[in-house]
């Protein structure tokens, strides 16, 4: 898509109601007949815009795809998304990323996907990722802090799809310790992250977003450990996917922005409230420990599970699957 295309989408969203093509000119800095070229173009590509003498252009609905630069256009971020590659279909977004931030890819760097055909959650699970319908991204950062404080952004990541689902829906998620994000008590999203680390400092970190954005109920495999959503079955509306992907990215840069200003302790506090178990009690099996059960207590700096037993003993919590009793 070329860039002044991409422009004349920001304007359709920004403004309500009919545009005209004078108005169109105008802002782009280019001719009317320019105009239609580039609305011709973007129909061609699956957006539907009506035109009525006299009024101008409306856009009425959008293709069913990420399009990279609908989504560079619509980022006010400062880190994040400094450099985008969308791929049709991959093996995994975060090899993809990996491999690009071995070879010194800029800190923001974004890997997009329309499918995977490898895409794997916690523990080497697979990840449902046909094309057309969800979100599969990873981003590479570059924080200066020490390897134990890496989980910190796994949190982070879980927050900034949060808001973005609150922004783009009417649906409110939950956040599962420590990657999952649910609706209904069903996954809606989780988060895989990967880091390659000194022992006095990060290289670099990958954050592994999936999300489901439009899938149906069909698509999801028999074979589930967890029941399973989308924002598509829990709304009833499509999301538009390059919408949600710009607004996820946006939010996962104020975030980062603000995690090295002022460090874990704000994303903490909004992870904790977002989360499923705050304040109640829960059972977590395979810990490799004996506590299998308690009061949930929040999260230390580390992002480990701090858990009250009903002996008054807190336990610190590192790994393990919870259930919300």
């Amino acid at each position: 898509m070329h860039a002044k295309a991409g422009n004349i989408l920001r304007l359709f969203r920004s403004e309500d109601g009919y545009i005209s093509g004078e108005h169109l000119s105008r802002e782009l800095g280019v001719s009317r007949t320019a105009v239609w070229k580039h609305i011709s173009a973007l129909r061609k590509n699956g957006y539907h815009i009506e035109a009525v003498p006299s009024r101008g252009y409306r856009l009425m609905s959008s293709p069913d795809s990420i399009d990279p630069h609908e989504v560079k256009t619509q980022l006010d971020s400062t880190i994040i998304g400094r450099r985008l590659e969308f791929l049709k279909i991959t093996i995994s977004t975060n090899a993809d990323a990996f491999r690009l931030a071995e070879e010194g890819a800029t800190e923001g760097t974004v890997v997009l996907a329309d499918a995977q055909n490898g895409g794997k959650g916690r523990r080497g699970r697979i990840w449902a990722s046909p094309a057309g319908a969800n979100l599969y991204c990873s981003v590479i950062l570059r924080p200066a802090i020490m390897p134990y404080e890496a989980p910190q952004l796994t949190f982070l990541s879980a927050v900034a799809v949060a808001r973005a689902i609150e922004l783009t829906t009417k649906l409110t998620p939950e956040i599962k310790w420590p990657n999952d994000l649910l609706i209904s008590g069903k996954k809606i999203a989780g988060l895989l992250n990967e880091m390659s680390a000194e022992t006095d400092g990060i290289n670099f970190v990958i954050l592994g977003i999936g999300v489901n954005l439009n899938m149906k109920a069909e698509q999801f495999p028999e074979n589930l450990r967890h029941p399973a959503t989308s924002l598509f079955l829990e709304s009833g509306t499509r999301v538009d996917r390059s919408i949600f992907t710009s607004t996820m990215l946006n939010e996962l840069d104020r975030l980062y922005t603000d995690f090295l200003s002022y460090g874990f302790g704000p994303i903490r506090e909004e992870w904790q409230l977002r989360c499923n178990a705050n304040g109640r009690q829960v059972f977590v099996s395979d810990t490799g420990t004996e506590c299998t059960g308690g009061l949930f207590m929040g999260i230390d700096s580390d992002g480990a599970m701090l858990l009250r037993s009903d002996d008054d003993v807190l336990h610190r919590i590192t790994c393990g699957d919870v259930r919300v009793i």
